[in-house]
């Protein structure tokens, strides 16, 4: 192996064992879904699915490898909402040409929320559940485990968990853009 592949994998290396660092000794993995506080310290691993950092979340953007799923909540302009109201839009910047699947990322979905998820990836992977797909959200934030946790066991078999979300990439100094929920 040449020197500078020796160099890479060192580096590779000791980046994953200083995040194994930063997540030891905090959240151990749940069996089930997080059902509350779904902004707080969560687990370092998911099973069925691979963890991923920044640098490889990179890599996948740069390459067009995988589809990027936003799942942070979202709540819409009311109906009814009485005249003279004012009514302040949450305007969300995240990963760029991500698909953002508002409010699938609960522990539990009624059926109408489980239909919008599941035709939410069938209108971008078709019946392909081997194609990389990513689920992010923020820093600590259970939304994106559950979601991805949920695609793990409708059977994708290339499930990434971006565990720092958002924040991990503006930190990274990358690029957002602007984004609305798919069907909202």
């Amino acid at each position: 192996m040449p020197a500078s592949r020796w160099g890479a994998a060192i580096v590779s290396a000791l980046v994953l064992w200083a995040v194994a660092q930063a997540f030891a000794g905090t959240v151990p993995e749940p069996d089930d879904y997080r059902m509350e506080n779904y902004r707080a310290a969560v687990p370092a691993t998911l099973k069925g699915a691979r963890v991923v950092l920044t640098e490889e979340v990179i890599e996948l953007w740069k390459n067009k490898q995988a589809l990027f799923v936003d799942v942070l909540p979202y709540d819409p302009k009311p109906k009814n909402l009485p005249a003279g109201t004012i009514w302040k839009e949450k305007i969300r910047q995240d990963i760029p040409d991500s698909i953002w699947l508002a409010n699938v990322g609960y522990g539990v979905l009624n059926k109408e929320m489980e239909t919008y998820f599941r035709d939410g990836l069938k209108s971008r992977l078709g019946e392909d559940r081997d194609r990389l797909v990513l689920f992010y959200c923020q820093k600590d934030c259970w939304m994106s485990w559950n979601a991805a946790k949920r695609a793990v066991e409708w059977g994708y078999r290339a499930v990434l968990w971006y565990p720092l979300g958002t924040d991990g990439w503006v930190a990274a100094g990358q690029p957002t853009q602007r984004n609305v929920p798919l069907g909202f």
